[in-house]
């Protein structure tokens, strides 16, 4: 945190914009769509509205797709009962460029919707952008269910 305010310092004196190191960006936003991965979990739609761009979209890999309202009220109405929904330890990845950055990860989800279960393991996408409130989760891309290992 100090970091950050050493960069408005610099950027108030200078009169411009700084960006911090992409490094400190990849973290910040592995921090954070970890977060966004737990409030789903959770159904803590407040955690969820903070962190999701207003204009955010998921495409599923079945290709349907869900919009921001969509899984915001999916959790406030508890429609999932989640037993698991985490990543696969040491699948993070975290790629920045400028305003832009795209975390991929394996993430294993099982728990019951509408008293269906379900359990499966998928790759997903998600894109987070800087926008002047800071990092915001806009598109995320998940896959078909993989084969069973």
């Amino acid at each position: 945190m100090t970091e950050h305010i050493l960069y408005a310092t610099i950027a108030a004196v200078l009169g411009t914009a700084f960006t911090p190191p992409a490094a400190d960006d990849r973290a910040v936003v592995a921090a954070l769509d970890t977060e966004y991965q737990a409030a789903v979990k959770h159904n803590d739609a407040a955690t969820m509205d903070r962190i999701l761009h207003p204009g955010f979209i998921l495409v599923l890999g079945d290709g349907r797709m869900e919009s921001r309202t969509d899984l915001i009220e999916e959790a406030r109405s508890k429609q999932i009962t989640w037993e698991i929904q985490d990543e696969e330890p040491g699948s993070q990845t975290v790629r920045v460029w400028a305003d832009t950055a795209v975390v991929t990860a394996k993430l294993r989800i099982k728990g019951s919707k509408a008293g269906t279960a379900f359990d499966r393991t998928l790759w997903f996408s998600d894109t987070y952008v800087r926008t002047p409130a800071g990092w915001r989760y806009a598109f995320g891309q998940a896959s078909l269910p993989l084969p069973p290992k």
